[in-house]
């Protein structure tokens, strides 16, 4: 229960980073966090107990078995989310390039 709540926590705090925050570098790492933040709640779903593995062993009370999918899944997730982020890092080095700040109140304004 606490890894699920714990995914919730990195949720909120990127979520956070992307709504309030300013600075589009912030902005980004918000949107990384948000990223990690799904691929550990993949990753989590992935346990169950009490099920069986491909190789069953005797003795055991209670197995745990980690199925194979969701760690596929987050293994593309992350190649996905590390061309995004360096697609955002690009784009904000363009920004900056352009009109010297990295403020987004201050791009808003700027016109041209």
């Amino acid at each position: 229960m606490f890894v699920y709540l714990s995914c919730v926590v990195l949720l909120l705090i990127g979520l956070y980073c992307v709504a309030v925050k300013k600075n589009l570098v912030k902005i980004i790492i918000g949107v990384a966090i948000m990223e990690y933040a799904v691929n550990l709640f993949l990753v989590v779903l992935g346990y169950r107990h009490g099920g069986t593995a491909p190789i069953i062993q005797a003795g055991l009370k209670d197995p745990l078995f980690v199925d194979p999918l969701p760690q596929a899944l987050v293994l593309t997730a992350i190649v996905i989310g590390l061309a995004t982020t360096a697609m955002m890092v690009a784009i904000a080095m363009r920004i900056y390039d352009r009109y010297g700040t990295f403020d987004v109140t201050k791009i808003r304004k700027l016109k041209g």
